[in-house]
């Protein structure tokens, strides 16, 4: 499909997609983006039922364009006790630096959707126009229910091999997400090896391999990054690091402000913050966490659950290092401002970029 073709098929005026980013998108940002003619999306993989709902409606009373829901689909923790006590351990001396105790136990704080029946009947009803899975997909049936919804479906993919397995399932396009990315990286089996390509590179793959729409993620920051991507037959692009510091944007100041500094040309991939491989700016985290590479990790979101707790501890101490300060491999290119006027200079770029 053409990417004049999926923006027809999506109601859109441009193909540039606002990446998920749960704990950073907000109606109002999503709304800002659809409003301008690409797909804004929200990231409700850590929301319960209720907030999820509620966030939905929001960006519905905003916008009366489409918009994408994003949803977790990472196998479910398994607990384990012994690693997860190991792990507290292993943090109690940097809790200690805030007068702070590590958790006494640690949970899983948050529901697969795979597992998570509520959330999946929750958008059946709500029927967002676009639906899209991070980390894995639900089982066939799901997939199924949601497209006899009439809602459009799009998936992750890190590798050739996870783009076969979206197209097969039905899933009707695929977002292929590079190394450069930030936020959590999408892979299916985070204990399998990773291809590490390239956002443009798996473009070019996905593209001539699998028949499905194809959607570029990781390190777009610029009209003329959009183009360049189109140009290797992507139907769309996707950004998200380009509107952490939009106005709309949830993201506090220390993350905004570490995002316009010398952390951002050092990102970082780690699994210590979370579980899973995330691509973070550097930071206090990051730094302790490169120390420890050693260390068994807990299952993701097991592990955000410590990640969460240090965090709030050291904010509470003035301390700023310890967050989830996702960001992609083009940080040092973010730019301020609305979510609109950044849509507005991303198309004027674009444009150019296509003349």
């Amino acid at each position: 499909m053409a990417a004049t073709e999926l923006i027809r098929a999506l109601n859109l005026e441009v193909p540039i997609f606002q990446a998920p980013m749960a704990g950073v998108s907000s109606p109002a940002m999503a709304a800002a983006v659809s409003n301008a003619g690409g797909l804004g999306a929200l990231g409700i993989g850590a929301s319960g039922v209720a907030q999820a709902r509620e966030m939905i409606r929001q960006t519905r009373a905003l916008t009366a364009r489409p918009f994408n829901v994003n949803v977790f689909c990472h196998r479910p923790a398994v607990p384990d006790p012994a690693r997860e006590a190991a792990w507290l351990d292993l943090l109690a001396p940097v809790f200690a630096r805030f007068d702070a105790e590590a958790p006494a136990a640690l949970s899983e704080i948050y529901t697969s959707f795979v597992v998570d029946r509520d959330m999946q009947e929750m958008l059946l009803a709500e029927r967002p126009a676009v639906v899209s899975f991070h980390f894995g997909l639900p089982a066939l049936d799901v997939i199924l229910a949601l497209k006899e919804a009439g809602i459009f479906l799009m998936a992750s993919a890190t590798s050739l091999a996870e783009a076969r397995a979206i197209r097969d399932a039905g899933v009707q396009a695929v977002v292929a997400q590079g190394w450069e990315a930030g936020g959590h990286r999408g892979i299916f089996d985070p204990a399998a090896p990773d291809e590490r390509l390239s956002s443009l590179d798996l473009t070019r793959l996905l593209v001539a391999e699998v028949d499905r729409p194809v959607v570029t993620a990781g390190g777009l920051m610029t009209g003329g990054d959009i183009a360049a991507a189109l140009r290797l037959g992507a139907s769309a692009a996707q950004l998200g690091t380009a509107f952490i510091d939009c106005s709309e944007s949830l993201a506090d100041g220390a993350y905004r402000a570490r995002l316009h500094s010398k952390a951002a040309e050092a990102t970082q991939m780690t699994s210590a913050i979370s579980g899973r491989p995330a691509r973070c700016l550097a930071n206090d985290f990051t730094a302790w966490a490169a120390e420890h590479s050693d260390a068994a990790v807990p299952d993701y979101p097991i592990a955000y659950d410590a990640g969460k707790a240090l965090n709030a501890e050291a904010n509470s101490a003035g301390a700023s290092g310890f967050g989830a300060q996702w960001a992609g491999q083009g940080a040092p290119r973010a730019r301020s401002g609305s979510a609109s006027d950044i849509m507005a200079a991303l198309i004027a770029e674009w444009r150019v970029a296509t003349a």
